[in-house]
């Protein structure tokens, strides 16, 4: 069985240790690196993996490495194994968003597999969403093990190209955010007729998560599900058409570009 590392032990990588380990995968094969002690040692109390504040000890020990530092921490990793360490063979793993695979190679400086991954938050909760992209090293079991993965917090799609990593980013990487911002309105204005503050959260949160769970468990289109609650003339109509009134196609659109173009950026400052 292979082993990993995780160097970083923030709470994306904290949520694939779980994920994998909650799926079978021995905790003996896992090792996290971090420079402060706490996280590291809280996720060995959690899940019995190996930890350490040595990031060469990590990737000398490892098969697969998984890179979760912030981004303009990752250059600085990849030259630090680098220059204390014989690559070969070994594949990497980003989940850091905003940093490139030639990046990362140049960074590495040595011959191997990069792979690029964008996962979202709800991934904390085995719920995510994944998009997937490698360099042409990858063979078909490291395609398979990242797979494996990245499924254990939720589904994954792999990319046909690096540049959809960016188009991720816009739809389901900053994605739950523009659902919060709009549940946070309703909130607001749940509160504003009467009801209380847990009153409020409680109507708004189970009318998000049935909505999305009439999604899921429906084949028939979203634009479908939505017209099913319109009654002609009805009170779900007339908030649509004021939805539609002002512009909210549109917004997300323009919203959802600028998450896109942001994403660029930060990538080429990276």
């Amino acid at each position: 069985m292979k082993k990993i590392a995780f160097i970083g032990a923030g709470n994306m990588n904290g949520a694939i240790i779980s994920g994998l380990v909650q799926g079978g995968f021995a905790p003996k094969n896992i090792m996290v690196s971090n420079p402060s002690a706490p996280k590291r040692e809280a996720l060995q109390s959690t899940h019995g993996i190996l930890q350490t504040s040595c990031n060469i000890e990590a990737a000398k020990f490892a098969d697969v490495i998984v890179l979760g530092v912030k981004p303009h921490f990752i250059a600085e990793v990849c030259q630090q194994l680098n220059e204390n360490l014989d690559l070969t063979g070994k594949c990497f793993i980003s989940v850091a968003a905003g940093c490139t695979i030639k990046q990362i190679e140049q960074a590495l400086n040595q011959p191997c597999t990069v792979i690029r991954t964008m996962p979202n938050t709800p991934s904390q909760l085995g719920c995510g969403v994944t998009g997937i992209y490698a360099n042409a090293l990858i063979n078909d079991e490291e395609k398979a093990f990242t797979t494996a993965l990245m499924e254990s917090v939720g589904i994954i799609k792999w990319l046909d190209s690096e540049q959809q990593i960016d188009h991720i980013i816009a739809v389901s990487g900053s994605g739950p955010a523009y659902f919060f911002l709009f549940m946070e309105a309703m909130e607001k204005q749940a509160k504003a007729y009467g009801f209380n503050e847990q009153d409020s959260r409680e109507l708004v949160q189970q009318t998000a998560l049935g909505a999305a769970k009439m999604v899921v468990e429906n084949k028939i289109s979203i634009s479908k599900l939505r017209e099913n609650v319109c009654s002609k003339g009805g009170t779900t109509q007339a908030a649509i058409s004021a939805f539609s009134e002002g512009g909210l196609e549109q917004l997300v659109t323009h919203a959802m570009d600028t998450a896109l173009n942001r994403a660029k950026e930060m990538a080429q400052k990276a």
